[in-house]
């Protein structure tokens, strides 16, 4: 063989090794990437996707069924219970465990047992690729009874499950509110407290087979539910059903479309009750009807701390505390009231447009007038009285923690002038919720200390562990106890000689304030509705209670919160006091209220006479309803509300103010002029002589004369031309 040929066979033999070795390398590096795909894959079911895959796992041969733990009782001051769970049933489908042939029984029999559509039940009981399926929640022992009597098979199972129950029904509804079917918080102390009164649910996991069978020696493990906390309330239920009960008649005879109402205790903060009731609708919480949210929602309002309101005349209490604790005023305060006063240049009618002439401090209080309190808050100014108005709460919440509390609307001080001020001054130009305005009575009269209002006293875990002790929190000093005892005194005065004798008591030392308020209309603009209140407190001396009931919308004739809401104030206070060991004082001067049902209001009248009582009444007619009823004690002089079947709509009557006409005998020219003036009357002078005193006025000294009349005056000297 020839030298080249041997070095061509060479060169072939070395190419032929190298691809065989190529190949080999390509062939290791494949298998390797497939060796860490394989360890890659491993990895992630080891380690990334390992619990999701055992859980998958566990839906193949393990059942877990939810074990609802029982929501937290909430109970009032005294340990009664006004919510709690209680046992109720789940029914469950297990569909892998009904045959095919046996659906349309299994179907049929829970869809007429239970009142559910043949077909939403048979398409669940189809669905086999569901290992549990809930059919039913808070199903009752009976039915449950009735179940287990049809023999439906494994397919179809019960496991325990909770209900929400309230004992007194519609007591305290909107404040203990209610939950959804799976006991979750949805409206008021329910949902507020959700996160102490729910629970931990616990779970039972058994062992299945292939088919969802539970298995007769598989293991179950039981994982037991933490029940939720205890809430214990500062609510007596037995004053809530009182004030509830008052508030409904109050509500009823005056035609109103809601009666609220609060009970607070003025020396800690402590709401006693609280509750607003409705025209056409009452919230039944064991019954609740969720078909008409906007029903629901309406009759679920608590007003008392989601509604702010103009309050009229019990707003007088805040003006006469700041004006005498600031000392723009002193015990020695008198106003004249010829029924408006003149502030820049606007007229401002008092609510008795004939005037109350010239009165002292308390006078001015009893007569509830408006002049006066027009004077108090000129005389404190702006910028303290908007101090004091600070210090009493007004234009922020209270605390309290209850859903949805206004703050009220006060009128940004900056844009505040002597108008508003005269305005706010008798409970005008300024909104307040009755939470703000019970509290801030409660300082005016306890000793000058505001408390912020609570209605959580404790809340307690299942262990018995106090989670949360409330206990009361002082806000602030707002005045001086030497001023609050002033108001108390002055305060009592109005129940037992003034516009709030209405609300006495016999044996017992009320004091209070009439409102009577304007509404305004959907646009702002003031409307024809009115809403009449009165707050009382007791015992005067030494108070421990305040009571505030408002009559919104009363479609009664005579509408002032002295004959439309004191009344109530007064027959609930009674109830309190005596439900709290209060004994009455002397008992002089009181007579039962005899019955005047049936007659008519001249007979009615005649009657009440010979007792010594009053009668406020619209129209002469039959008497088909009185306040107080017959058999009641009251003092003497008492005023008895007499209600007929024209008993209605405040009739309309001209807008015509009416005043008194002033004495101006002797009164220079420039005196008689600005006491015109400010009476809202015009001057004329007859003859020439301007000089000296007047001598002549064409209108008679105390004669009615309507605003703007022009009165015609001469002058000369005194006892002679």
């Amino acid at each position: 063989m020839s030298r080249s040929v041997k070095a061509k066979s060479e060169r072939k033999k070395n190419k032929s090794g190298s691809s065989i070795q190529s190949r080999l390398q390509a062939t290791l590096v494949i298998f390797g990437i497939a060796l860490l795909i394989v360890i890659g894959r491993l990895v992630q079911l080891q380690f990334v996707e390992a619990e999701e895959l055992q859980q998958y796992g566990m839906t193949q041969w393990t059942r877990g069924t939810m074990i609802e733990a029982a929501r937290g009782d909430i109970l009032d001051r005294n340990g009664t219970v006004l919510a709690k769970s209680g046992t109720a049933y789940k029914v469950l489908l297990w569909p892998n465990n009904i045959s095919a042939s046996d659906r349309e029984r299994v179907a049929t029999e829970l869809s007429e047992l239970f009142g559910l559509s043949f077909s939403g039940v048979y398409e669940k009981v189809c669905d086999t690729t569901k290992q549990e399926i809930v059919l039913v929640r808070q199903a009752s022992r009976e039915t449950i009874d009735a179940l287990y009597a049809l023999k439906l098979g494994n397919g179809v199972a019960t496991t325990v499950d909770t209900v929400r129950y309230y004992p007194y029904s519609s007591v305290l509804a909107q404040v203990l509110g209610y939950t959804t079917i799976d006991s979750v918080g949805q409206a008021g102390l329910e949902l507020s407290l959700n996160k102490y009164l729910s629970g931990e649910s616990g779970k039972v996991v058994s062992d299945v087979d292939k088919d969802g069978n539970t298995l007769v020696y598989g293991v179950e493990e039981y994982i037991e539910p933490t029940d939720g906390c205890d809430v214990v309330l500062t609510i007596d239920i037995a004053a809530q059903a009182m004030l509830e009960r008052v508030l409904s008649t109050a509500r009823e005879v005056n035609n109103a479309s809601n009666a609220q109402g609060i009970i607070m205790d003025c020396t800690t903060g402590e709401i006693i009750a609280m509750a607003t009731v409705y025209e056409g609708g009452t919230l039944d919480l064991n019954a609740i009807d969720r078909s008409d949210i906007t029903e629901l929602t309406r009759i679920s309002r608590n007003k008392v701390v989601a509604d702010s309101y103009e309050p009229g005349s019990t707003f007088k209490i805040v003006t006469l505390a700041a004006a005498l604790d600031s000392g723009a005023i002193d015990s020695g305060f008198t106003a004249f009231c010829p029924g408006h006063r003149i502030v820049s240049g606007q007229r401002i009618k008092c609510w008795r447009t004939s005037g109350h002439g010239s009165q002292n401090l308390t006078e001015s209080t009893e007569n509830s007038c408006n002049c006066a309190f027009m004077d108090m808050a000129l005389q404190l100014g702006i910028e303290e009285f908007y101090e004091y108005i600070d210090k009493f709460g007004f234009g922020s919440d209270t605390g309290s923690q209850l859903l949805s509390e206004s703050a009220g609307i006060v009128i940004d001080q900056k844009y505040v002038r002597d108008i508003n001020l005269a305005r706010i001054g008798f409970g005008q130009s300024v909104a307040v919720t009755p939470i703000q305005l019970a509290s801030a009575v409660s300082a005016a009269v306890n000793g000058g200390t505001l408390y912020q209002p609570y209605i959580t006293d404790r809340i307690v875990s299942a262990d018995g562990t106090v989670i949360v002790d409330n206990e009361p929190t002082v806000v602030r000093q707002v005045i001086s106890e030497a001023t609050s005892a002033q108001v108390r005194e002055i305060l009592e005065s109005v129940v037992a000689n003034g516009s709030g004798k209405n609300a006495q008591v016999p044996g017992y030392r009320i004091g209070g304030k009439t409102g009577t308020a304007q509404k305004y209309d959907s646009e702002g603009k003031i409307s024809t509705s009115l809403i009449a209140s009165f707050v009382g407190f007791a015992p005067a001396d030494d108070p421990r209670f305040v009571v505030l009931i408002l009559v919104d919308e009363p479609k009664v004739g005579v509408i002032y919160g002295s004959t439309v809401a004191a009344p109530f104030v007064g027959e609930a206070m009674g109830e309190l006091l005596s439900m709290y060991g209060y004994l009455p004082e002397s008992m002089q001067d009181t007579v039962t209220v005899p019955s005047v049902l049936g007659l008519t209001v001249e007979e009615a009248v005649a009657l009440l006479e010979e007792y010594g009582l009053g009668a406020v009444f619209q129209a002469e007619d039959q008497v088909t309803a009185q306040i107080p009823i017959a058999g009641t004690v009251v003092n003497k002089g008492t005023e008895v509300l007499l209600y007929t079947p024209d008993t209605g709509e405040v009739p309309e009557e001209p807008d015509v103010d009416i005043t008194v006409m002033p004495d101006l005998q002797g009164m220079t020219r420039l005196e008689a002029y600005d006491l015109l003036k400010q009476m809202g009357l015009g001057m004329e002078v007859e003859g020439d002589y301007e000089g000296g005193v007047v001598i002549y006025q064409s209108v008679a000294a105390g004669a009615d004369i309507e605003y703007g009349t022009v009165v015609r005056v001469r002058f000369g000297i005194e006892n002679g031309e």
